[in-house]
């Protein structure tokens, strides 16, 4: 089974660099937000300040990167590259789903590596809601935790990307009830993290409920890995699930759509993923109400070039955050949390047959 999941991540990091995966016909939704501008800013530039306090840890700036990989020699370079990033800048980051370590031990080294380069970065540890239903629990969990020494544990939900895998697994029953166990047992905060396809409201009320301490939202409009499964199942000649991943390569509640969603239904921090780019969708998502975003792919990019190139990337993203900041006024995040955004287009006509109000957000 671990060379199996070995294989399999490493045809994600291979797919990944080489295709184009990222959602073709629907958007993150942050086109459609503007800020509005002010004039008078009324705040010098340089004393914006970025930082931020999220699940009792201190961020230089509100972002991490997401989870990506693990389970394979390529992976392991590139989580050190991240982790030596994100240490220098004072940032987090999460690892890719650790079953294939858990498994087999010798491949723990590809995970543990992050904490060996990060020792203060905040890290998230990674298992499957899949694996919950197939026996995966308390023991796994911990296991997950230790193994890097980690600060929070994210538990994947990726049923999407389950039904386009050739070796996809789709019995789900189960796993809110296991996932409310862990949570309840474990010292550290559990964060409920879709995969590419969003998180309504509905869903993340119960996942409140069940006890975790957090949401990522991971919604549509960056990779998609019905997309990525789609080019797996085409190497392996499998025109079945291959049709499966055309077919619902877009699917799910775009990124924009699913933050508000969750941030008004939910007491708990939020992390704003799926297709953030850029530090001004950064600012888009901490002013519909996330705490944290977090972007995989151009991290993925920019790490298989090095430790430069990745603290390049990512220091790009927090000036233009920054500047965003100064352009309407906010002096730091909580600030920017209530600035006001209009909401148009496609995103506004989602939420508003949802039900939500969205003239506060333009009124704040």
């Amino acid at each position: 089974m671990s060379e199996e999941t070995t294989r399999r991540k490493a045809d994600h990091i291979r797919i990944a660099l080489n295709r184009d995966v990222q959602s073709r016909t629907v958007s993150s939704g942050f086109g459609d937000l503007s800020f509005i501008h002010k004039a008078l800013p009324e705040i010098d530039r340089k004393d914006v300040d970025l930082s931020t306090k999220v699940f009792g840890h201190k961020f230089a700036a509100p972002l991490i990167a997401g989870a990506i990989t693990g389970g394979t020699p390529e992976a392991e370079k590139i989580n050190a590259t991240i982790a030596e990033a994100v240490e220098e800048l004072g940032l987090g980051m999460g690892v890719g789903s650790q079953r294939a370590a858990i498994d087999d031990k010798r491949l723990e080294k590809t995970f543990a590596i992050t904490r060996k380069k990060a020792p203060t970065a905040f890290l998230i540890a990674n298992i499957g809601g899949i694996q919950l239903a197939n026996g995966y629990g308390l023991k796994e969990a911990k296991k997950a935790l230790e193994m890097i020494e980690a600060d929070a544990l994210a538990i994947h939900l990726n049923a999407l990307q389950e039904t386009a895998q050739p070796e996809g697994q789709t019995n789900f029953q189960g796993v809110l009830e296991r996932l409310s166990q862990i949570a309840d047992k474990l010292d550290k905060p559990v964060i409920a993290k879709e995969t590419g396809a969003g998180i309504s409201f509905e869903e993340a009320k119960k996942l409140e409920d069940a006890g975790v301490k957090g949401v990522d939202v991971s919604g549509v409009g960056g990779t998609s890995f019905a997309a990525v499964e789609y080019y797996r199942a085409k190497t392996g000649d499998n025109s079945y699930r291959n049709g499966l991943g055309a077919m619902f390569w877009d699917w799910g509640i775009p990124t924009a759509a699913s933050i508000v969603e969750v941030s008004q239904s939910v007491k708990i921090p939020i992390i704003a993923s799926g297709g953030v780019r850029n530090g001004v969708d950064v600012a888009k998502g901490l002013t519909l109400g996330a705490s944290l975003a977090s972007l995989s792919q151009p991290i993925l990019q920019s790490a298989i070039k090095g430790k430069e190139e990745t603290c390049r990337t990512l220091s790009l993203m927090l000036d233009e955050l920054r500047n965003v900041m100064f352009l309407v006024g906010a002096s730091s995040a909580g600030q920017l949390r209530r600035t006001p955004i209009v909401i148009t287009g496609k995103t506004s006509e989602w939420l508003r047959v949802r039900g939500f109000n969205l003239e506060n957000y333009a009124q704040r």
